[in-house]
């Protein structure tokens, strides 16, 4: 074999062709920019169940761990930071109890209004009412938005 043969003007564009080939894929092996592998872990489902205090003399209730009132506003359920129509202390001073369901006071209003009906004077003050609670159970429940009335 000569040396004329190997580096013929045939062989040396082959040879041209296959040296950019070879580099063009080898740039892009470099420059290109896919998908990264990762583990991605949900955050836990942590379920709080609403636990609600019915004032009856309002029909409002609160739920500590929403921080929220709902009540009806004409045919709609609301549901607010702050209650309608009276203020948080005068709500906190009246009677309430504590409801045992745990979803929407909606689902469960018409009978709690049944079993615990408003009092015929709601003029906001506690003087005269009987919420069946004694002094020292007022006082255990403190801050925790309610009563007990008789359960």
């Amino acid at each position: 074999m000569s040396s004329n043969k190997l580096f013929s003007p045939t062989n040396r564009v082959q040879l041209l062709l296959c040296g950019a080939l070879l580099v063009t894929l080898t740039g892009c092996v470099g420059y290109v920019n896919g998908p990264r592998a990762g583990v991605y872990v949900a955050p836990p489902v942590v379920a709080v169940e609403d636990d609600y205090v019915y004032y009856p003399d309002y029909e409002i209730y609160y739920s500590s761990s929403r921080r929220q009132y709902a009540y009806r506003e004409g045919n709609a359920w609301v549901s607010r930071p702050a209650p309608r129509g009276v203020s948080v202390d005068v709500l906190r001073s009246s009677r309430s109890v504590n409801m045992d369901f745990h979803d929407s006071p909606a689902n469960h209003h018409a009978a709690v209004v049944q079993k615990y009906p408003k009092q015929s004077s709601s003029s906001g003050s506690n003087q005269g009412r009987n919420d069946n609670r004694n002094d020292g159970q007022r006082a255990q429940q403190g801050d925790n938005h309610g009563g007990n009335d008789g359960r």
